[in-house]
């Protein structure tokens, strides 16, 4: 089975992010895609990101009813501060009989040759990017290659950020929210 890794805070997770998921598994080689929930960095300001349980909640209640995407907590019990090298080590030791693939943003892609043994992901996985909202095509090194997929998927232009800060200022947020999630939310008074 090839498996999308989806790294992200989900802080909180909304249909932007189930839009891409789901439209990898639909519409590329991946059987299904994990939402691999990114514990706490202790040297970010902590104040408007929820702990990793809540996070790890509410991306189970988005994906609940969708049989190809997943929730994963896998990071939480690695050392911290975490690379995504380590993670991949991990995941293909824990599940041998799984191709895992990553995922990101045509924005991550710049930095890419920044990452830490980024020569080793490239060697041992695909790389699966999906449009960002942009002026112009970005340039990297990395055009062409063979491991990454440029992926045609609807480009959306919906963050995490200004959902937060809409709940903040009383807005209405549940058009882009999963409605499970929404409910969360809205039950416990997150961002508010």
């Amino acid at each position: 089975m090839k498996v999308g890794l989806f790294f992200g805070s989900f802080n909180p997770i909304h249909i932007g992010h189930l839009v891409i998921a789901n439209h990898l598994v639909e519409y590329s080689d991946l059987d299904q895609v994990w939402f691999v929930v990114t514990p706490h960095n202790p040297f970010k300001n902590k104040n408007t990101l929820l702990n990793n349980y809540q996070r790890l909640e509410m991306v189970y209640r988005a994906t609940k009813d969708y049989s190809k995407l997943k929730p994963s907590d896998i990071e939480f019990n690695l050392a911290q501060p975490n690379y995504t090298i380590n993670t991949l080590v991990h995941l293909q030791e824990k599940y041998p009989q799984h191709e895992f693939a990553l995922i990101m943003g045509e924005d991550n892609l710049k930095s890419f040759h920044k990452w830490k043994n980024y020569e080793l992901i490239l060697e041992n996985h695909h790389i699966y990017v999906y449009p960002r909202v942009s002026e112009q095509k970005v340039e990297t090194q990395f055009d062409n290659h063979k491991k990454i997929h440029l992926i045609n998927a609807p480009i959306m232009e919906l963050s995490s950020t200004f959902i937060r800060n809409a709940i903040k200022k009383g807005k209405n947020v549940q058009p882009m929210l999963p409605q499970h999630v929404w409910e969360y939310l809205d039950e416990m008074n997150f961002y508010k």
